[in-house]
């Protein structure tokens, strides 16, 4: 298998922390987004959407989302499970995956792209060009914001999003709180509960890649 990675970039470091949880050895390959390498020949025949993360199987399939890499992986290396084990671990896993995406991090993407002057007509991924909208951003910072604390009152009830398991819902939701710094995004000191949580994912192997 080969993984194509951006080590500064919040999407692939899920699937990054998929493979970590998970010990499997993968060939890496950096794509400097920086630079515009996803633009390049070689990457769009491997990727035509131009993002990463994207990881190819060893039938030489490319799987390009979140959803579709800790999908396959799970079911060619079970162990440990990240996406639940009973059907309503299933069902909590998938429902806090989706809230963490939606109200987590497009409210970060919503302010990066719309205020980075790196990334002026470039508001949306892909090779299109589309023009910065500053009110959406002014909107990402109040979702965000929202989101921390619906995280906190979520981990008091249970240790980990979708019950008593790490799973990829926290994974998702931890890469959304680390990734909000960048635009600063920070949760206010009184949400213990996420702050608790916070430690207990950097201090897995997994939070360190």
């Amino acid at each position: 298998m080969k993984f194509y990675d951006c080590a500064t970039a919040p999407s692939p470091r899920r699937a990054r922390m998929v493979i970590a949880e998970k010990r499997i050895d993968v060939e890496t390959i950096e794509v400097d987004l920086r630079s515009g390498a996803q633009f390049s020949d070689d990457f769009m025949a491997v990727n035509p959407g131009c993002t990463v993360p994207v990881l190819v199987t060893d039938n030489g399939e490319s799987l390009c989302e979140n959803a579709s890499i800790v999908r396959y992986l799970e079911a060619v290396y079970p162990d440990p499970p990240l996406l639940g084990v009973s059907p309503i671990e299933q069902a909590r896993v998938a429902e806090w995956v989706w809230r963490s995406e939606f109200e987590g991090l497009i409210s970060v993407m919503e302010v990066l792209r719309n205020t980075s002057k790196s990334m002026k007509d470039r508001a949306l991924p892909g090779p299109a060009p589309v023009p910065q909208i500053p009110q959406l951003a002014e909107r990402g910072m109040l979702r965000g914001q929202r989101f921390f604390k619906t995280l906190d009152e979520r981990l008091t009830q249970t240790p980990w999003l979708a019950g008593d398991t790490f799973s990829f819902a926290d994974i998702t939701a931890f890469v959304f709180v680390e990734f909000a710094a960048w635009v600063k995004m920070v949760p206010g000191g009184d949400l213990e509960a996420l702050t608790k949580w916070r430690d207990a994912c950097k201090a897995r192997p997994s939070g360190q890649v």
